[in-house]
């Protein structure tokens, strides 16, 4: 094996282009690659890590998925750094906690609230999570551009996927406080990644930003997830925002 290669994602120095989408799953990753990009190659796999390259309007881009949750997506980011990556898109689902925002519209972060716990191993929890001011205002012209109902602030990233619905968890209370608090506070839609990659992102001086398709209007009510928006606008703007950097 490479001695250069790194240990989770399967990656060298120079197999990857700088600029890379980063979805959770890994089927999203290959279908991102083979559906949008010319010329698409895949570059690696290995455990929740499948990366690919090609080109968007003639620029290089890679597609890298990091699984489920920050800690994995953590590894993912700080391994992509490592071999050359500078410029990094979140691309995945979320559930609306605005009561505003309805399935299928796009939510572009400004930045996250930190309940999860990769981000506090980092640094403490009065440290914000903030996506790159470029690569928002990035998002809002492409998605701007391309017609699509989108909205623009504050998201929430939590570890555990059930832990959102009252009936999962001993201080259901507690829970319906919690999501009312940040209805209140205008936090827009909750995911499971943002929050640790902003943070890694402005330790490690370079570009992170996240953009989501909702999948759930009601996410303390529906536990089920059944059926998925298309992800067309997703990736397009996504692809857009990104290549802007190097146009």
């Amino acid at each position: 094996m490479n001695n250069n290669r790194e240990y989770h994602i399967g990656i060298a120095p120079g197999e990857i282009p700088e600029l890379v989408l980063l979805p959770g799953d890994p089927d999203r990753a290959r279908d991102i690659a083979m559906k949008y990009f010319d010329e698409p190659q895949e570059i690696a796999r290995k455990r929740e890590y499948w990366s690919f390259k090609g080109k968007w309007k003639g620029v290089p881009v890679a597609v890298c998925s990091t699984g489920i949750g920050c800690p994995s997506a953590a590894i993912a980011l700080e391994e992509l750094v490592k071999v050359g990556c500078t410029t990094f898109l979140r691309v995945g689902t979320s559930g609306a906690i605005s009561r505003s925002i309805e399935s299928g519209d796009l939510v572009i972060f400004t930045g996250s609230v930190r309940d999860d716990g990769t981000s506090r191993q980092y640094v403490p929890i009065e440290f914000p999570a903030v996506a790159d001011p470029e690569m928002v205002l990035a998002l809002i012209e492409a998605a701007q551009n391309s017609g699509a109902r989108f909205h623009v602030g504050i998201g929430h990233s939590k570890d555990a996927f059930y832990s959102e619905h009252p009936e999962f968890v001993t201080d259901s209370e507690g829970t319906r406080r919690k999501w009312e608090w940040m209805r209140n506070s205008r936090v827009l839609a909750t995911e499971m990644e943002a929050a640790a990659l902003f943070v890694i992102g402005h330790l490690r001086r370079v570009k992170v930003g996240t953009i989501c398709v909702v999948i759930g209007e009601n996410v303390e009510k529906e536990a089920k997830i059944v059926g998925k928006p298309s992800i067309d606008e997703l990736v397009t703007v996504a692809l857009d925002a990104i290549t802007s950097f190097k146009r």
